[in-house]
């Protein structure tokens, strides 16, 4: 294992000549003292690399150093070839170019290596959609992924909410994020950080501008911090408590998900279930139309909304006609 990890830190670094300690930890998952260990280990046996102190130093390889690294290990080609299928590559307008590539990996591979690695993508399916949902239209996305990757500056002709048409904007693309079956452009627009679902961008125009990246900082960290500030916005989340009758257990689950905070759903015993809904008028939506076959038990006060919607409806709709 610790050969393995070496010939990939002299790989990583063939490849992009320098990268700080945290980084590499991070890419070969493992700590950074494993790292700088790891780097004395490659000095001693004569491999030219260096680490370099202050803010702008990191791990170093010499130029002009090379090393054949090119056979393939078997979880290597079972990564390689385990999503050549996969819907999302289709939708980047990539799928045709990895299936060549793994074409000229498999002409020269070994044949057994070859069918255990196309055997894995045989019996995996990724499927990132949420139950019940239509998967999203997004034509414009491989011109998309074509100028994030040229790096230039696009206008976009995209459909935001509350607004009543289309509209132009120039952005700054910084990278695509494929999150729970969406796709979304970060870019910067008028100098400001944002997210575009692709899915509402209709038209595409490519510029000869180049795009103006944020030193230093990876699209992971960006989105990060984008997705941090959206969820902080959330109107006003709620714990609650609720029996749930079990012939409805599964169905309504499955339901509610969508309004749950990842990770907040837990039993507590017996049909009786605590989540963590997004948004306190979801909670009294979900309580009042599943009722009866959900009770609402906790807290006291969201016991009181549910009986205010209840009225409202009621006085709205009107009571129904004594039978």
């Amino acid at each position: 294992m610790r050969a393995d990890r070496l010939l990939r830190i002299v790989v990583l670094l063939q490849r992009y000549g320098r990268l700080t300690a945290p980084r590499l930890a991070e890419l070969l998952e493992v700590s950074e003292r494993t790292v700088l260990r790891d780097m004395e280990a490659l000095s001693a046996a004569g491999v030219p690399v260096y680490t370099e102190r202050g803010r702008h130093g990191g791990c170093v390889l010499l130029d002009g150093f090379t090393t054949d690294a090119s056979g393939l290990t078997a979880s290597e080609a079972q990564a390689l070839f385990a999503w050549s299928g996969g819907e999302r590559l289709a939708e980047l307008g990539v799928r045709a170019d990895l299936t060549g590539a793994l074409a000229k990996i498999a002409a020269s591979a070994d044949p057994g290596l070859v069918a255990d690695a196309e055997a894995m993508g045989q019996v995996l399916v990724s499927d990132r959609r949420r139950w019940f949902a239509e998967a999203e239209r997004t034509p414009e996305l491989p011109r998309l992924r074509e100028a994030v990757t040229a790096g230039r500056r696009v206008r976009i002709r995209y459909d935001a909410r509350g607004r009543s048409a289309p509209e132009w904007r120039t952005v700054d693309p910084w990278g695509l994020v494929d999150h729970s079956g969406r796709w979304y452009l970060v870019a910067a627009h008028r100098g400001r950080a944002r997210t575009f679902r692709v899915s509402r961008i209709s038209d595409l125009e490519v510029g000869s501008e180049p795009v103006k990246v944020p030193p230093g900082r990876p699209l992971a960290e960006i989105w990060a911090e984008l997705r941090r500030a959206f969820e902080a916005t959330a109107p006003d989340p709620v714990t609650v408590e609720l029996f749930v009758a079990p012939e409805v257990e599964r169905a309504f689950l499955d339901i509610a998900r969508g309004q749950v905070v990842e990770g907040a759903i837990a039993p507590l015993g017996r049909n009786v279930w605590r989540l963590t809904i997004r948004a306190r008028r979801s909670a009294v939506a979900l309580t009042a139309a599943w009722a009866p076959d959900v009770r609402l038990l906790a807290p006291d006060d969201l016991l009181a909304d549910v009986r205010r919607a209840g009225e409202a409806v009621r006085s709205l709709y009107g009571a129904p006609e004594d039978q």
